[in-house]
């Protein structure tokens, strides 16, 4: 078993809530489809075109916040388009601000303190007897080599960086099965949560924690139909979830110490 590791950060970011309306609200961390769009940047796969080969049946990924979250509205003063026009013939086009302005509230995510720290996760990459192949090609990338497009955290204007690129093997990876309470580094599934222990007195700093439904894959017809969602139970700070799970985790052995994590898809 062999699974890959790598940290994404910037000072923005932004996932947006597709359901959202007027207003663009922001998960907290991104979902498996915001990474697989992360990872096909990274190797400069085509647009939509990846839907299979990074499904949670083939590539299964997992999430750490690295720094404390918060969140912030701001308005975005975008143009209203209502018809595209010629402007190449004609001067008058909504595009240059004919049709006038909408003021859109527009939730951004950064660090607790913007001038100290930036957003980041660390992203997990386990591959199943399916998607071995797949994983492969990216793991060699990501190692080897810089990524082919700009990497984004969620919008094209939040540009971010991939650091901290390690394999862990065999030798460096423990399943373990969880009989009591056990600290979980990542995002857990919920189905997979018997209890979650919140005790203050546990942690120098509070914890927060949240709970969502997060979409987990894309239908392959490339019109981003979501065919799965997946309801995870995560910290928007490093402090891990006190919690006692169903079935088994994964212990990742470094030098900086353990981390227990499972996977966004049970």
């Amino acid at each position: 078993m062999e699974i890959l590791s790598f940290k994404i950060s910037g000072k923005m970011a932004h996932f947006r809530k597709y359901y959202a309306n007027n207003t663009a609200f922001s998960f907290s961390i991104p979902p498996h489809t915001a990474i697989m769009g992360i990872v096909a940047a990274a190797m400069g796969w085509a647009k939509d075109s990846y839907y299979e080969d990074l499904a949670s049946e083939n590539i299964q990924i997992g999430v750490r916040v690295h720094n404390p979250l918060k969140k912030s509205f701001h308005r975005l003063n975008f143009l209203s388009i209502k018809s595209t026009g010629d402007m190449a013939k004609n001067w008058s086009s909504d595009f240059r601000g004919e049709g006038g302005r909408i003021q859109t509230p527009f939730e951004v995510i950064t660090a607790w303190d913007l001038a100290k720290a930036d957003v980041a996760y660390q992203v997990f990459v386990k591959a199943s007897d399916n998607g071995k192949a797949v994983y492969e090609s990216i793991k060699t990338h990501f190692l080897e080599k810089d990524p082919v497009y700009n990497i984004t955290l969620g919008t094209a204007n939040f540009t971010a960086n991939l650091s901290y690129i390690e394999v862990f093997k065999d030798n460096q990876i423990e399943e373990r099965s969880a009989n009591d309470y056990v600290q979980i580094h990542s995002a857990v599934p919920v189905e997979l949560v018997e209890d979650l222990k919140f005790d203050k007195e546990e942690f120098q700093n509070y914890n927060f924690v949240e709970e969502d439904m997060l979409p987990g894959d894309f239908i392959a017809n490339g019109n981003r139909e979501v065919r799965k969602m997946n309801r995870l139970l995560f910290s928007i700070t490093p402090h891990p979830l006190r919690v006692k799970l169903k079935g088994s985790y994964y212990v990742l052995k470094n030098d900086t110490g353990d981390l227990n994590i499972q996977f966004m898809d049970a």
